[in-house]
């Protein structure tokens, strides 16, 4: 499998050159109509349809743009909230020598200074204050719940403004006493990890700098507040979340109709591959009735499974990104990150226990220490600083060591000089992608993450192919991250997928066209197939 998704990115551009030679309007219009004949005589094609992979351009306006940036923002959003569950607003922090910091700088003095003016008058000017007075009222409202009636009671009674501004004109405020009620409800509202800059509150005694400390912290439990909230309404999100992605995704193509190119030139590679492999035969057929004598067809669930382990070797410098996986690039580079690196951990430690005696190989101890000690040297293998081939030989030192060590320890004779030259030529060799044991490694990771997905549903879970052993927990990880990624994104985008499979890539019956177009409809998907008015005919 590792093979074909290699030769694929190496195949890319020249197939990709091929499809566009090949699209004309004529060739794409007879097309269409060969595949609707083809899917209503229930034969598979033989020829895939070719199709005009982009829309002629239009302009659009200033205002376009800004609403489908601003769509794009909030189904991001949405989207982390979901997806990651360590996801934290945190305050703006902005650089120091940037403009907008200084700008923002300039005019909080501004304010602060009109503002201790104010006060420093005979008799001092309370207009300002009192509103900066409303500020926090209504910001202390904002952190109580429904059931908090007594704190809500207080905070309305205590900073009523009209009492305030009654006060002021007859000299009767007291900014102190005001300003000793709120710090005392922040620390009743705050979170514990705000008790000490609520505490450092009750420290400062003038006015204008408490009111600005006030306005700072006010800042951060709105921040605290804010995740609250996120981390407690996360479980209730999920199926609202895939609606509101699959709804935003669905505006922005309606505006952007090409945005699904990408997507299909994924898909359609991920089918090709499958069929140009050697066990084709063996693959699961959409349609058992078409006969024994058709050619093999990939079943559009196993297409998409492909097509995301496709993504784990994806030539990010080169080539665009699929539309719809797009917010998750970087999740998709990081699990490609880790499997590299676990690839050359699992074959520098499947070529050492193949050396060691079986007394050594079979300790849980020593293989744990073992599989640290490489993890270590190979910790900053994704750095473009990083050079495999040294660590590698570091690694070689290293292992060598420790193997002979726990050998003398055993009762067992040490390495002998040979073993430890073919032992550290062995690992000096897997800095190359195409070492044999390094692609045997590789093939059966792709292979256990195949299964994983496959059976990601069931009862027990597949354990590690033989010679990972040692890496089957940080495998079991990645697995686990990368089929939860994966189900999310075929729970938003599957409608999407099917609709191309169906038109472009899988060879299927008419019959077959109609179960997967009311798998779309209980989706709710908007998605349109080719051929929809014509059902009537069949």
């Amino acid at each position: 499998m590792s093979e074909n998704l290699d030769k694929s990115n190496i195949n890319e551009e020249g197939k990709s050159k091929s499809n566009d030679s090949e699209q004309g309007l004529e060739d794409a219009v007879e097309g269409s109509d060969e595949a609707l004949q083809k899917i209503k005589s229930g034969s598979p094609s033989t020829q895939r349809v070719q199709r005009p992979h982009s829309s002629p351009p239009r302009f659009v306006t200033v205002e376009e743009l800004l609403e489908t940036a601003k769509g794009v923002t909030n189904m991001t959003i949405a989207h982390e909230i979901v997806i990651n569950g360590d996801f934290r607003i945190k305050p703006v922090e902005l650089p120091e020598d940037s403009l907008e910091k200084k700008v923002k700088d300039i005019v909080h003095k501004a304010f602060w200074d009109c503002l201790s003016v104010q006060l420093c008058e005979d008799p001092p000017t309370y207009d300002q204050a009192i509103k900066l007075v409303g500020e926090i009222k209504e910001t202390l409202l904002s952190f109580l719940l429904p059931g908090h009636t007594r704190l809500r009671n207080q905070i309305t009674e205590v900073l009523d403004l009209d009492l305030i501004k009654q006060e002021a004109e007859n000299g009767a405020l007291d900014i102190s006493k005001l300003a000793e009620f709120i710090i005392g409800m922040m620390g009743t509202l705050c979170a514990p990890v705000r008790d000490e800059e609520v505490k450092k509150l009750k420290d400062i005694k003038e006015i204008v700098p408490l009111f600005r400390a006030i306005f700072s912290v006010l800042d951060l439990m709105k921040v605290d507040m804010a995740n609250f909230a996120v981390s407690s309404i996360r479980p209730h999100l999920m199926q609202q979340s895939v609606e509101y992605e699959r709804k935003q995704f669905q505006e922005f193509l309606e505006k952007h109709p090409n945005s699904l190119d990408f997507v299909t030139q994924w898909l359609e590679e991920a089918a090709d591959d499958l069929m140009n492999q050697k066990y084709r035969n063996a693959l699961p057929a959409v349609g058992e009735a078409s006969g024994s004598g058709d050619s093999p067809r990939p079943d559009p669930v196993a297409v998409q499974n492909y097509a995301y382990l496709k993504l784990l070797k994806w030539d990010h410098l080169h080539r665009p990104f699929p539309e719809t996986v797009l917010m998750d690039h970087s999740r998709f580079q990081e699990f490609q990150l880790q499997l590299e690196q676990l690839t050359v951990l699992g074959a520098v430690l499947l070529v050492t226990f193949s050396m060691a005696a079986p007394g050594i190989s079979s300790r849980a101890d020593f293989a744990e220490k073992l599989k640290m000690i490489v993890k270590i040297l190979l910790t900053d293998m994704h750095l473009p600083s990083f050079h495999l081939e040294d660590a590698l030989t570091t690694v070689g030192e290293k292992v060598c060591l420790e193997v002979s060590s726990c050998l003398s320890l055993c009762g067992f004779s040490p390495l002998t000089t040979d073993k430890e030259a073919v032992l550290k030529g062995q690992i000096q060799a897997m800095a190359s992608p195409d070492n044999p044991i390094r692609r045997i490694v590789d093939s059966r990771i792709l292979t256990f993450l195949e299964t994983y997905l496959v059976s990601s549903h069931q009862k027990p879970l597949p354990t590690a192919p033989g010679g990972l052993g040692p890496v089957q927990t940080e495998l079991e990880e990645v697995a686990i991250n990368f089929v939860r990624l994966v189900n999310y994104n075929k729970m938003v985008f599957s409608p999407y997928y099917d609709a191309i499979l169906i038109r472009d890539v899988c060879w299927v019956t008419w019959s077959e066209a109609i179960l997967i177009k009311f798998r779309l409809k209980d989706k709710s998907s908007k998605v349109s197939l080719e051929g929809d008015e014509s059902s009537s005919e069949v």
